[in-house]
């Protein structure tokens, strides 16, 4: 079954296929961060779902080229540099290293491309004097320049692909400086802002005067920079479709760089909004977190990352702290099976084939959880239907571990079907902990006891160790410890 994915361009559930597709090659692009400060559980729902993306095109046998943008200039950058009274590269470095460190938490792989808007001024530039010389971009008194949305439809360009827009009832202005513009607006966008003295420091020189870059004329020059004028897959939340996605989508057809019949972008794929307890997050409601907050809180970048995936990407998500919690029980589930399949696997090699397929006849077969956990990716990304696959797989392989049915070879290939398909979930494994040595040491005291038969001892010991945070699970290999 080929991977199908709901086209915001064609509004359309259809099955992906790259322009290429000879070369099995993917370019993918995704709306990475801004810089301004510590990104909050809303972006990481986004992030995670590119992450995811890449995962699944990669398990498939594509060769994904993963870029993400790092926006280190904008309106709200240089607002908080101000405030702050911090340079530009100071400034952004910051939260720009702790973008990374999030992203290490919650096991991302990492991009190929990372570029930064700041690297890319004369690539912007010449898109801009591109779009000057079609006709479809005009400058202004101060020295800013502007992209005509009329001129550009006068041109055959089709302003609404990703949207619909009612031209006749929607607000026209005549130009919008501002990055972040009010959605009824169709409006001409900044692509050059000239030089303000609010700007101090951050400014370039440029052919129209000192300056600096409009946002949406960002993503267009670094994504067709590195992925070429026509790409596979654009990715980003539902809230970047308009104005954003669409204006790059004007910016980039209009330059004319892409051949006949070639569009920008072949796959639009947008990410729905985030709740957190119900409600839009916001810092005067008190459910706002960014992804420190939550692991101050006591949970772990997995127990995060698991919630985010558990909810398809289309859908609006409510994220709970009590979500977290289940998570932290899910997790826990499954630890516990793959260390008994570890345990019953021993040194055992696994006789399943790196594609995860076992031989029957002359026929390789694949494994029931790699045959259905792929079904369920392939139908438009469910991950809730993926999940249930696994957990069912938990429950089944938890009864043939107990009927002591499951052979070593057979344990061991459940083992290397499970990391086929954790190569997709990017849930990594728990930090291995090890048990202080009072804690053995009472482990030792109750097996003594247990030998003694004084299972009162033996039985008082367990509820200490319990209450220490440390439960023993015994098993044919004798008692092992693991945390509460």
């Amino acid at each position: 079954m080929a991977l199908k994915l709901f086209n915001t361009l064609t509004r359309s559930i259809q099955e992906f296929e790259p322009l290429d597709s000879s070369v099995g090659k993917v370019g993918m692009y995704c709306c990475g961060p801004t810089v301004y400060d510590f990104a909050h559980i809303g972006n990481w729902r986004t992030f995670i779902f590119g992450d995811l993306v890449r995962r699944v095109l990669e398990f498939k046998g594509f060769k994904v080229q993963h870029v993400m943008n790092i926006t280190d200039v904008d309106d709200k950058i240089i607002k908080r540099m101000a405030e702050t009274k911090t340079s530009l590269a100071e400034f952004t470095g910051k939260f720009e290293q702790a973008f990374f460190e999030d992203m290490e938490a919650l096991n991302f792989l990492r991009p190929h491309h990372l570029p930064r808007a700041t690297q890319y001024i004369p690539d912007i530039i010449s898109l801009i004097e591109k779009l000057m010389k079609n006709g479809l971009a005009y400058r202004v008194p101060d020295g800013s320049v502007y992209f005509s949305i009329a001129k550009y439809r006068e041109a055959g360009g089709h302003y609404g692909q990703l949207v619909k827009l009612n031209f006749d009832e929607m607000r026209a202005t005549e130009r919008v400086a501002s990055d972040e513009y009010e959605k009824e607006a169709v409006a001409d966008f900044a692509l050059w802002k000239a030089r303000v003295p609010e700007d101090g420091a951050v400014f370039w020189p440029s052919p129209w005067g000192e300056g600096r870059p409009g946002w949406h004329i960002e993503c267009s020059a670094m994504s067709m920079k590195l992925l070429g004028p026509s790409f596979d897959l654009h990715l980003g939340g539902e809230d970047l479709m308009f104005p954003h996605h669409e204006d790059e989508i004007a910016q980039s057809e209009g330059a004319g760089l892409q051949g006949a019949g070639r569009p920008f972008v072949k796959f639009w794929v947008h990410g729905a909004h985030l709740l957190v307890e119900g409600r839009k997050m916001s810092k005067s409601l008190g459910n706002f977190f960014t992804l420190r907050d939550l692991l101050a809180k006591g949970f772990s970048g997995r127990e995060i990352r698991y919630l985010l995936l558990t909810a398809h990407y289309r859908e609006t998500f409510n994220f709970t702290l009590g979500g977290l919690e289940s998570a932290k029980a899910a997790l826990a589930r499954l630890d516990e099976c793959l260390a008994r399949l570890r345990e019953g696997a021993g040194t055992a090699s696994s006789p399943v084939s790196p594609g995860g397929n076992r031989k029957a006849g002359d026929e390789a077969v694949p494994a029931p959880l790699l045959k259905d956990f792929t079904e369920a990716l392939d139908n438009d990304l469910n991950v809730s239907g993926a999940w249930g696959v696994v957990f069912e797989w938990v429950k089944e392989t938890n009864i043939k571990l107990a009927q002591g049915s499951m052979s070593p070879p057979e344990a061991a290939a459940a083992l290397d079907t499970w990391e086929q398909v954790n190569s997709v979930l990017g849930i990594a494994k728990p930090p291995e902990a090890e048990a202080p040595a009072e804690i053995n040491a009472l482990l030792e005291a109750r097996q003594a006891a247990r030998k003694a038969k004084d299972f009162k001892r033996s039985d008082a010991i367990r509820d200490e160790l319990k209450s220490k945070g440390w439960l023993i699970e015994d098993t044919p290999k004798g008692p092992r410890l693991k945390r509460g």
